[in-house]
């Protein structure tokens, strides 16, 4: 079976909606799914109703972010307990701090003469059907484009928001450790997200897994999109050598020339793959 251990919806940064989501995912084969969105799980009742018309497994995921080493850091979480009130704690910490980002975002593009973002953001935001929630970096762009600001998002991103620039902004995340118990506690199986996405060093790549596995992480997402094969490789050493479960996903955002469900790289025959522990419904192991 076809699984997807990674993908996004409007209640994050998607561009498409839960239902529209899983309705793609199915015309693309994929028959187990997981709904990862940012530091949200909004999108997870309207997907699961579209996956139970559809026919397709749909299990519970979200994307944390944290800090580790100077850096932002996603841990992927899935199959936990929606009510666990650890994680609806940390999620509400995340979801304020999220809206306190994006008002931010919005001040420092007036302040350099580009007026109305913010609530241009959250317009896009609810045009997409999910109002209220905090916009991100992506709504900005959009609302730039049609305000003349840029002539695309390529260039909001290239000028204003990408990293480093001056929409680049820094949440005070919670650190790797709390951010791994904090899902442990909700019953989670926990994977590393794309450890290649990170500027590291080998070393530092190590240590981060390292770090990870003594925190309590399952697996590592050895299979990321469109990522090479010599990354793949690497990935599946340490997941290898530290005894890890392989994780893989597309990371779909939205129907992008190099970006679609279902797409990524096949994982290494020899690792245990984490989709079929949820395939499964097996538990993960209450002890790291």
């Amino acid at each position: 079976m076809l699984a997807d251990l990674h993908c996004h919806s409007t209640a994050s940064d998607g561009l498409l909606t839960p239902a529209e989501l899983v309705a793609r995912a199915q015309a693309q084969g994929v028959g187990l799914l997981a709904l990862t969105d940012h530091d949200t799980l909004d999108g997870l009742p309207a997907a699961h109703a579209a996956a139970r018309e559809a026919g397709l497994r749909l299990v519970d995921g979200v994307e944390l972010s944290c800090l580790w080493g100077g850096a932002t850091i996603h841990v992927l979480g899935y199959a936990f307990d929606r009510e666990a009130p650890a994680l609806r704690e940390a999620l509400a910490a995340l979801h304020h701090g999220r809206w306190a980002r994006a008002e931010e975002i919005g001040q420092r593009l007036e302040a350099k003469g580009m007026p109305g973002c913010f609530a241009g953001a959250c317009a896009v935001q609810a045009e997409r059907g999910e109002a209220g929630h905090p916009p991100s970096r992506p709504h900005f762009a959009e609302y730039m484009v049609r305000a003349g600001h840029v002539k695309d998002h390529g260039q909001a991103f290239q000028r204003w928001l990408g990293a480093g620039k001056l929409g680049d902004i820094k949440q005070h995340w919670p650190d790797l450790p709390s951010t791994v118990q904090t899902l442990r506690a909700a019953g989670a199986w926990i994977s590393l997200a794309h450890p290649c996405h990170y500027d590291f060093t080998r070393s530092k790549r190590r240590r981060l897994v390292s770090e990870f596995v003594a925190a309590g992480g399952h697996a590592l997402e050895v299979s990321n999109g469109p990522q090479v094969d010599s990354q793949v490789g690497m990935l599946a050493i340490l997941a290898r050598e530290f005894g890890l479960l392989a994780s893989a996903g597309s990371d779909f955002h939205g129907p992008r020339p190099w970006s679609e469900l279902g797409q990524y790289r096949g994982l290494p025959a020899d690792l245990p793959a984490l989709a079929d522990c949820l395939q499964q419904s097996l538990r993960p192991p209450l002890h790291a």
